[in-house]
């Protein structure tokens, strides 16, 4: 991807015509996993977009079969259907039977997809060094470079499906050591045949459900999305360690349990920013904003005082002054956590690179629900499980 490509794509996701997920495939894997970090964004894109980039979550350019079969050891295997399961930016799917005879999974890479994503990225960074150059408030209030480099640190993660083996390991850990003093039955982890796994196959145990994206489309109950809230939430507020790509592709549903999938990308933050970020979201489900105010600034790396804070807690409740009894639909959470730290930023303070991951996950969410009840009341449904989390 060369500048004029890149800018060709950006003008693609906030242009005024629908973009054309199929023209962003044959742009790259840089291309690809940029408009998925955009599929969601119906809190400043139309939603007629995000249904289009939403597409990028599961129609993919899928490899021809022949090229497949050479990696795979044949032998291991009683049966493997001919036509993909599923096909995603950097592999693909195949429903299978081992020898021994159970069903299961069959993910494979995509090759050739490292050097030219790298070499992408490098050409993309270069742009923005230049931008910053001569606008270095960017670099402070949007950090392009840092939702880049989290692109192409979660995507080469992606592209090693030992990563991927290692991110289920650490998250089945935490819930086994977890799950009798917290509620997380809801929770499930399919099967890995790790002794017959590798850096570019992987076999896991054939789970009967379907993604998230897909029951979104039929329409999903509300109530399962708040139970991904409680599960999620856990990890990322008690821990500090969590799912870093839990986008609607990445969650599968069977039996009302909750299956995460591609743990490549494993999120971490520090303990700080993980209760902080807890505390303010306790002190906004209380509309207390002058209580959230201090949140913030406690959980930021670098804090403000006198003057420069009142300053901002000034414009904090005024940027919040529409947000309370609104629903997702109205006020979106992803736009008003964005601007919150902007406004934080601006006003003095910074904030670790974790953030980032944290605002992705939100901006996740909060685009699931938007597609599953747009009506919904978000910060009064989430308030029970803050206090459970509290516990």
């Amino acid at each position: 991807m060369n500048i004029f490509s890149f800018l060709k794509l950006i003008r693609m996701i906030y242009g005024n015509k629908k973009p054309d997920a199929e023209r962003i495939q044959q742009m790259g894997l840089l291309a690809v996993k940029i408009g998925q970090v955009h599929a969601l964004r119906i809190d400043f894109l139309s939603e007629e977009t995000c249904v289009e980039l939403s597409k990028l979550y599961r129609a993919n350019v899928p490899i021809k079969l022949e090229d497949t079969l050479k990696r795979i050891d044949r032998t291991k295997f009683s049966w493997i259907d001919e036509k993909p399961l599923a096909s995603a930016s950097v592999g693909q799917v195949y429903k299978a039977r081992l020898a021994s005879g159970e069903e299961v999974v069959v993910k494979i890479i995509k090759s050739d997809f490292k050097k030219k994503f790298e070499k992408d990225v490098v050409s993309v960074k270069r742009f923005f060094r230049f931008i910053i150059f001569f606008y270095p408030k960017l670099a402070r209030v949007f950090d392009p470079i840092g939702i880049l480099e989290h692109i192409e640190e979660y995507t080469l993660r992606e592209l090693n499906l030992l990563n991927e083996i290692e991110g289920h390991e650490i998250l089945k850990e935490i819930y086994d050591r977890n799950k009798d003093s917290y509620d997380l039955s809801a929770l499930k982890f399919p099967k890995i045949y790790k002794e017959l796994s590798s850096e570019n196959i992987m076999i896991s145990e054939y789970i009967p459900g379907h993604t998230f994206d897909e029951i979104l489309d039929k329409g999903m109950e509300y109530s399962k999305l708040l139970l991904l809230f409680k599960i999620h939430g856990f990890f990322l507020f008690n821990i500090g360690t969590f799912h870093g790509d839990i986008h609607p592709g990445n969650l599968m549903l069977a039996a009302n349990n909750i299956y995460f999938i591609d743990t490549g990308a494993i999120g971490h933050v520090s303990k700080r920013l993980s209760s902080g970020l807890l505390n303010f979201f306790e002190a906004l489900s209380d509309y207390d904003y002058d209580l959230c105010s201090k949140r913030l600034n406690e959980m930021a790396e670098k804090g403000i005082t006198g003057e420069k804070y009142e300053k901002f807690r000034l414009k904090f409740n005024t940027l919040y002054a529409d947000f309370k009894g609104k629903s997702v639909k109205e006020v979106s959470l992803t736009k008003k956590m964005m601007e919150t730290i902007k406004l934080g930023v601006n006003s003095g303070m910074g904030f670790e690179k974790g953030m980032f991951s944290i605002i992705k996950s939100l901006m996740f969410l909060d685009g699931m629900v938007l597609r599953c009840n747009p009506d919904a009341l978000l910060f009064k449904d989430m308030k029970q499980f803050i206090y459970e989390f509290r516990k």
